[in-house]
This record gives structure tokens, sequence and C-alpha cells, in this order.
């Protein structure tokens, strides 16, 4: 399971990714780096006919019956796309998606990481997204309202099988796809959760090896 991934385009890079499209930028400053659950990071989603740049919290709401007390540190990654609980965020309005460079998948002693084998590829995570959602995401904060994102894993491609034989993120790089999943129907959109072509990824040690 993906709890770790790097992001590194620039707010500019993602904008000429969409310049086709109408797109705030309501982000603010955007680092690069690492992102690990239930941190801010940027996302790119419905703004009525536009789209827009934000930054949300990782972990959607997770559902009642697997909390064991009022705290919710949130869900990261979503595969029952059957679920009662996750049906309600499928529609186009509350679909995203999250810009990566390279993610993650735990190993003994560390992580191994995953990047593209074409150093420019633009990869996007199919994600999912709630806005001023109510929960404790921490005892000492108490209740807090945040915009909140997860996205869909699938079975994996050759490159993460050989280490998390389970699944994989739902990656997207071309922009037809992008399209689609911002805004076909889930009867369309759902095809979109398989694997990379097998040899699309490369294990790298580290973020850093990713030109």
């Amino acid at each position: 399971m993906c709890n770790l991934y790097n992001q590194t385009t620039t707010q500019e890079a993602m904008r000429q990714l969409f310049k086709g499209m109408s797109m705030t930028d309501r982000a603010g400053n955007v680092a690069a780096g690492n992102v690990y659950p239930d941190q801010l990071a940027p996302i790119i989603r419905h703004d009525g006919g536009a789209l827009e740049l934000v930054k949300a919290r990782w972990g959607m709401p997770s559902p009642p019956s697997v909390l064991k007390t009022q705290r919710d540190p949130g869900i990261t990654n979503v595969r029952n796309l059957t679920s009662p609980h996750w049906r309600r965020w499928l529609g186009p309005a509350h679909r995203c998606l999250v810009p990566v460079t390279a993610f993650a998948e735990p190993i003994k002693g560390g992580s191994q990481w995953f990047a593209p084998t074409g150093s420019q590829t633009p990869m996007f995570f199919a994600g999912i997204e709630v806005r001023g959602w109510t929960s404790v995401r921490k005892v000492k904060d108490g209740e807090t309202t945040d915009d909140l994102y997860a996205f869909l894993t699938c079975a994996p491609n050759a490159e993460v099988k050989s280490v998390h034989p389970k699944a994989m993120p739902v990656i997207l790089t071309d922009p037809r796809d992008w399209e689609t999943w911002l805004s076909a129907p889930i009867e369309i959109a759902s095809k979109l959760q398989s694997p990379l072509p097998d040899g699309a990824l490369a294990l790298v040690e580290s973020p850093a090896e990713v030109s």
C-alpha cells in the first residue's frame, strides 16, 4: 500500500500541462518533496466549469465500521469502488488528479521507489476528494475541518509486483486519461483502474534519481 510519494512538478509546469483549460492556482507555495499520510499536498480538482490547483490533506474519511475511537487518521488508498462508503465520491465533481514524480512501497529496512522510465513523463494518481470534512485527525488538535483526498489502487504491474504483490496506485500519464478521469461517467472512468504497462516504471533508490 503506497503511503509515501514524491512530488517535484512546479506549479507553472502543472498549469502548462492543462494550458488548454482554465485553471486557477489557489495552492499558495507548493514545495517539492516527499508526501506522507495526513500531510497537505497539491491536487487538481474541479472549480465549477474550470479546474483549480489547491492543497488538500492526504487521507479520505474512513468507513465508520473500521474506527475504534473518535479519531480518524484517514484512508490513503481506495480499491473497492463498489463500496457504498466510496460510491458517494465517485462522481466527476469529487474526482481529482494528484501530481506525483515517484512513489514508494515499503521493503525491509526502508522503501523501494518507482519512477517512470521516461524521465519527462508527467504522472498523476487518479484521486477522489471531499471538501470541508469535519473530523478528529489528531487528538491534540480536536475537531478540524479539512479538504481531503486519496487515490485509487489496482493490481500491480510487473515492476511493482516484484516488491508489493497486492496493489499499486492507479497512475495516469496520458492527457486523454486525465480528461476522462475528471469528467466521464464512472462506468467509463472506472476502466482506468488498471496498472501501468509492464516496463513503464523503473526501480530507483530515491526520488533524487528522477531527472
